[in-house]
């Protein structure tokens, strides 16, 4: 019998006959190596990397309540469009939650594992969405004396790719950044951070809301998507930051294209000389994220002098090296309730997360949604 309470897990599964299934069943929790720490997780966040793996594949209108083994499970119609790109995980059951916080409760033999014994510690290493999760001590930070879980839960995904951002930015000679989805958790820690070190950005959102949000924050330059007067307005943002790099959140579409066509339409208003082959200024796309899971489309309009490419936080941290990436997350930790603060507008339980209608409203990725699941509860 385990000496923890009830401790859980949850999976998902596509399964062969095209169907998602969330479950939650029993978890074996070993006993720590000299090295590592079980921490009781009582705070994970939802982030929009998480729904890639939880029900990115699956048409969640359709999700309903089933059963599997005696135990209730959540169900959904796997997508068409998506099957070719999940095909390798068919039948595969996956644990799912890229980061979280909690009370270390056991510790192994040594120094630094027996030093978190009883702390709150902020973690990364996924399988996240579990009510016992062991990891190395070395990849759980302790939160200062009376944190609580909830301010360490969000402390990696977002935080170390903003600052990955930056340090893309100026490895790479730019000066000014443009992000799309700019009103997200994300992007308004983006919007913080460039404020503190004075970064141009460019923001591009679709709603008056958002725009209201980043307004508050004080972004200067905010563009709407949605608006007839979106190219132009683009265009004089990226003119009077300078912007050369974007960050792009969308991935399918034309907003990579829009992008790099606005940058050389304002390096010409900026005084630069076009040939044939555009204005001769390096302009850099990189697709980080796929709310838009459709082709990436681009024409000739933006010239010879670009690139469009994808953008990971886990490559750009072995770029960086283990001193700076530990720098990174000390800095988050020091900012955790200021540039890199999360708010939940819901904590759930591990059990709310198979509940078809709390799944459909943690996948709508809404502005100002943003879900904390404590698997503690």
């Amino acid at each position: 019998m385990s000496q923890y309470d009830n401790p859980r897990q949850l999976f998902t599964t596509l399964t062969a006959d095209d169907e998602l299934i969330l479950s939650i069943e029993p978890l074996d929790v070993p006993d720590p190596e000299d090295d590592e720490v079980v921490v009781e997780v009582q705070a994970a966040p939802i982030n929009p990397s998480d729904l890639g793996r939880l029900v990115a594949s699956a048409d969640m209108k359709s999700a309903r309540l089933g059963e599997a083994d005696g135990r209730p499970v959540l169900v959904a119609d796997v997508r068409a469009e998506t099957k070719r790109l999940f095909a390798g995980r068919v039948c595969k059951k996956l644990p799912a939650g890229n980061e979280g916080a909690g009370t270390v409760v056991a510790a192994g033999s040594s120094g630094t594992a027996q030093a978190l014994l009883g702390k709150t510690v902020t973690m990364v290493g996924g399988m996240m969405y579990r009510t016992h999760r062991v990891v190395k001590a070395r990849d759980a930070l302790a939160l200062p004396n009376g944190a609580d879980a909830a301010e360490g839960a969000s402390l990696f995904v977002n935080p170390m790719t903003v600052q990955g951002f930056v340090n893309t930015m100026r490895g790479e000679g730019h000066s000014a950044i443009v992000h799309t989805a700019a009103a997200s958790n994300l992007g308004r820690m983006l919007a913080k951070l460039c404020a503190k070190e004075q970064i141009p950005l460019v923001a591009i959102v679709r709603r008056d809301e958002q725009r209201a949000l980043l307004s508050e924050l004080g972004v200067k330059h905010i563009v709407d998507s949605s608006r007839k007067s979106f190219m132009p307005d683009l265009v004089a943002a990226i003119a009077q930051t300078g912007a050369t790099l974007a960050f792009d959140a969308i991935g399918g579409g034309r907003m990579a294209n829009d992008i790099l066509v606005a940058m050389e339409q304002a390096q010409i208003q900026l005084g630069g000389e076009a040939t044939i082959y555009g204005t001769p200024v390096h302009k850099q796309v990189y697709i980080y994220g796929r709310l838009d899971f459709g082709t990436t489309e681009l024409t000739a309009a933006c010239g010879m002098y670009w690139g469009v490419g994808g953008w990971l936080l886990p490559p750009h941290l072995r770029q960086v090296g283990a001193e700076r990436m530990i720098e990174m997350r000390r800095y988050a930790i020091e900012e955790r309730n200021g540039i890199f603060a999360s708010a939940y507008s819901r904590t759930i339980s591990l059990e709310e997360m198979i509940d078809p209608d709390t799944a459909r409203a943690y996948n709508r990725k809404a502005t100002g949604e943003k879900f904390l699941v404590d698997p503690s509860r």
